[in-house]
């Protein structure tokens, strides 16, 4: 499929179809799914209309016959965002549903793998350039008889094909395609003589599609690149410690593999053995290399710098991180943005009322302006041309597709055109502190027990309540027990106050860990402690107070170290004219220190339903951005106009918020909404030629300057001129 409006076609088609429903058709990955009413609808009733219309179909699993043609091998179960506003899950397997399919262009399969030149719309454009070129020369010399049967042998030559798919498209609901149109027009300039236009004219719809067909595929090859991340072969070892080579699709869960250095990554894991600098710009768009060391995950397509690695596989290759993306950045370019939204709607109602256009200059000019008949045909067919949408439909997800492609190079993650224009128009950027500003890995700095108790005693108490909890500062405690010895004591009824404390009974004592807040509203008294804690807090740490059996016990400070990116992050964030603001549970001392660091607001001492409403206050002023590590962030993320999953690790950051940055850098929010913006702004510039050259056009036809070849070219010029915008934004780079 070349651009969106053989999305439409193809979609308008098989909805007509009985007991067909929930017709999704992904340009990119060039798939259709669709769901059927038992015993009413057919998988092959679907295959017959979309290869009607000329495409050729292959179902994925292999369930129902169809012509031959290349087979992709990806994991089907997504969701995709249709026009009616809502989500649907299209697992393949389901009973009742059609075998996916994805339609090729409108050549033979055998084109696949072709160079663009040598595949079947290349060699109909040959064709015709020759026969219309050699009938220019020959007109050169010969009188008009001889030569005007060429123009018109170029002109059946073209409409063969084409009529036939017009015919097909009209017999499935969409009468009014740019087939039907250049159909109409180039007959009936045969019938008034103008034959040499004509062949002109079908020479040019056959150029621009061949053209589409050409930047189509350049914005495939840019998912396709990532694919080309995963090598072919990977190393496993044996238990005997022996290799063997084998295809890296067959790597299985729990394999170990031999990662040389030079070589890339074949699979996500964890390392079981070696230290190594890894590469992982090509998946990130990180270009320092990260020290990784056993028990450290790594994920496919990153490339070993220097010793080696044995691997243990965590997913298989369908499941890998690459894979992911590809799946995840293919179900993006389905998905419409409200602007692409609209443009469909309007290019709905803009065919129609262009063709009526055109039956009025035919019909009434000859009574209004007193114009031949000739010549109100001939200007009237001129105006059908200009009616086709192609350009403005395509203007949209073109720009869209490349923008979305740009952002996955580089580790920008965006799930759709809504959440890519969502981003350029924020005026907040909300943060979440622990892991997103911060490193997410805080150290404990102090011990301070009560009077009379020992920081050995305070810390086992506090890690037998912390174990088995992932929170980072439950990890610092835990981490801190561990080196220095302290033995941990089993905790019972261990327990959660979301947002305040974490609870359990050590050798029969209630022991609590929270906040200070947490241990004023228990009644704890902290008596000489609280000077303390007020000290720590102005220093930027975060204090947990330990309560045992409603008492203080002591006080156990952490700090979290700011990331190394945060403060430029927060001013390229700034520098875009956003208001970043940093929401966060911590006490107001400790988020005040640290974003006075970092330049940008706090809002302290937050329970998640705070967050909630802090969100939706900033809300009310502008599209806000929330930024989070995914996991205790998932209501702030959901609340957010846009919700950007960082610092969580791969799986967060692929299945979590509306967007996700890979690299793990402050600085990716920025690019993100970089990204947004140049991507808004290759839509507006792609409208603007779309209409601008069919206004211009269209004014020139009616008085009388141009002709018919000029009005195809404002279509099919206008759709090269968009797409080939809209190509330019592959190769995006973040500002400086």
């Amino acid at each position: 499929m070349d651009c969106a409006a053989c999305v439409m076609k193809v979609t308008k088609a098989v909805e007509r179809l009985p007991g067909v429903s929930e017709v999704s058709v992904n340009l990119m990955s060039e798939r259709l799914t669709a769901t059927l009413v038992p015993d009413t609808g057919s998988a092959e009733a679907i295959i017959r209309q979309v290869t009607a219309l000329g495409y050729t179909v292959s179902p994925i699993d292999g369930v129902a016959p169809a012509a031959p043609a290349h087979h992709h091998d990806h994991d089907h179960d997504h969701d995709h965002d249709h026009d009616h506003d809502h989500d649907h899950d299209h697992g393949h397997d389901a009973a009742g549903e059609a075998p996916a399919a994805h339609g090729h262009d409108h050549d033979s399969p055998a084109d696949a793998g072709k160079p663009w030149y040598a595949t079947g719309k290349a060699k109909l454009v040959w064709l015709l350039g020759g026969l219309v070129v050699g009938a220019y020369a020959l007109s050169l010399a010969l009188p008009h008889n001889f030569t005007y049967p060429l123009f018109l042998a170029a002109t059946l030559v073209a409409l063969i094909p084409f009529g036939r798919r017009a015919f097909a498209l009209a017999r499935a609901g969409s009468p009014f395609s740019i087939e039907t149109l250049m159909v109409t027009a180039a007959l009936g300039a045969v019938v008034i003589g103008a034959a040499e236009e004509a062949a002109v004219v079908v020479l040019l719809f056959a150029l621009g599609e061949m053209l589409e067909g050409v930047a189509a595929g350049r914005a495939r090859d840019g998912i396709r690149a990532l694919a080309a991340l995963i090598p072919r072969i990977a190393l496993r070892l044996g238990p005997d410690g022996t290799t063997e080579q084998i295809p890296a699709e067959r790597l299985a869960i729990n394999d170990l593999v031999l990662v040389r250095p030079g070589d890339r990554v074949p699979c996500d894991g964890v390392i079981e053995d070696g230290t190594s600098a890894l590469d992982e710009s090509p998946v990130t768009g990180e270009s320092i290399p990260v020290t990784r060391a056993p028990g450290d995950a790594v994920v496919a397509g990153s490339i070993n710098a220097e010793g080696a690695l044995r691997i243990r596989v965590t997913r298989a290759a369908a499941d890998n991180t690459i894979a992911r993306i590809i799946r995840m950045v293919e179900e993006a370019t389905a998905s419409r943005a409200p602007t692409q939204r609209f443009i469909e709607r309007f290019a709905a109602w803009w065919t129609p009322g262009a063709m009526a256009v055109s039956a009025a200059v035919i019909l009434l000019t000859p009574f209004l302006f007193g114009w031949d008949w000739e010549t109100s045909l001939y200007r009237g067919l001129a105006v059908l041309l200009i009616a086709c949408p192609c350009a403005l439909v395509i203007s949209v997800p073109a720009a869209m597709a490349s923008g979305l492609s740009a952002g996955a190079r580089r580790g920008l993650l965006i799930k759709g055109g809504a959440a890519l224009e969502a981003l350029g128009q924020a005026r907040h950027v909300a943060f979440d502190k622990t892991g997103t500003l911060t490193e997410g890995r805080p150290r404990v700095t102090d011990l301070l027990p009560a009077a009379g108790g020992d920081e050995a005693a305070l810390l086992a108490m506090a890690a037998a309540v912390e174990q088995g909890s992932s929170h980072p500062l439950a990890r610092a405690i835990l981490a801190e027990a561990e080196s220095r010895g302290v033995a941990i004591p089993p905790a019972d009824a261990q327990g959660a106050i979301p947002g305040r404390a974490v609870t359990g009974l050590v050798d029969g004592r209630r022991i609590s860990i929270g906040s200070p807040r947490h241990a004023r509203e228990e009644g704890a008294d902290l008596g000489p402690l609280a000077d303390a804690v007020a000290l720590c807090e102005s220093e930027g740490k975060t204090v947990a107070v330990v309560i045992a059996d409603g008492a203080a016990a002591g006080l156990i400070a952490l700090r979290d170290e700011p990331r190394g990116d945060a403060p430029s992050g927060v001013a390229a964030i700034r520098a875009l004219g956003l208001r970043p603001v940093m929401l966060t549970g911590d006490n107001a001392r400790t988020a005040t220190a640290i974003a006075e660091g970092l330049g940008l607001e706090a809002q302290a001492e937050l329970l998640p339903d705070d967050k909630l409403r802090a969100i939706a206050a900033l809300r009310e002023d502008g599209a806000v951005v929330m930024v989070g590590d995914g996991i205790n962030d998932a209501p702030a993320l959901a609340a957010a106009t846009v919700g950007v999953a960082m610092g969580g690790g791969t799986d967060v950051a692929l299945e979590t918020a509306d967007a996700a940055v890979l690299k793990d850098r402050v600085s990716g929010v920025a690019e993100l909404v970089g990204l947004s913006r140049a991507t808004l702004r290759n839509v507006k510039e792609n409208v603007a030629v779309a209409v601008g050259l069919k206004g211009v056009f269209l004014v020139t036809t009616l008085i009388g300057v141009t002709g018919l070849w000029p009005a195809i070219l404002a279509d099919t010029g206008a759709t090269v001129l968009v797409t080939l915008n809209a190509l330019r934004l592959l190769r995006w780079r973040p500002a400086a």
